[in-house]
């Protein structure tokens, strides 16, 4: 729900479901009578709905492009939250890999490991794009924080005598 539009969430989620289903005996962590090891799972269900939310978009993108070409209308660009439009910016700036490397850490609270297995990198390549994207972001908001100060004016600023 967090990753695509709410209307696209339960076609993502049918067919994620659908393809874990299928691939159910490739499942890593996964043994006959034995409880399922969430840290073996949980990172290659992840894997498998990147994969389905990847072509859902590419689908969702086709779709669009044919409509804009059949009404030779322009979409409206998408808002950002006004509480975050900070972060969402940084988060822009990005490489997709790097925001997705992110989302995982942030939002679904995979390890470096875990995001590896979901996106098909090594954990060390997964631990240095994390390092290097949260100090991008970090670089970028205090750049935002920076700018905004500088546009008002401060009561202490001026003539000392006065």
């Amino acid at each position: 729900m967090r990753r695509t539009a709410p209307d696209m969430v339960e076609d993502v989620l049918s067919e994620t479901m659908l393809v874990l289903w299928r691939r159910v005996d490739h499942v890593p962590g996964l043994r006959n009578g034995s409880m399922p090891d969430r840290d073996e799972v949980l990172p290659w269900c992840y894997g498998v709905a990147r994969g389905c939310l990847a072509n859902a978009r590419r689908a969702d993108g086709r779709r669009l492009r044919l409509v804009e070409r059949l009404m030779s209308v322009q979409q409206a660009p998408v808002t950002i939250d006004a509480d975050h439009g900070d972060l969402h910016a940084a988060l822009a700036a990005l490489g997709e890999l790097d925001r997705e490397v992110i989302r995982l850490w942030a939002w679904e609270e995979l390890a470096p490991r875990q995001i590896a297995e979901a996106t098909g990198m090594t954990a060390n390549a997964v631990s240095m794009r994390l390092h290097r994207a949260k100090k991008k972001i970090a670089e970028q908001l205090r750049s935002a924080r920076k700018n905004a100060e500088l546009a008002g004016h401060k009561m202490s600023e001026g003539r000392s005598g006065q």
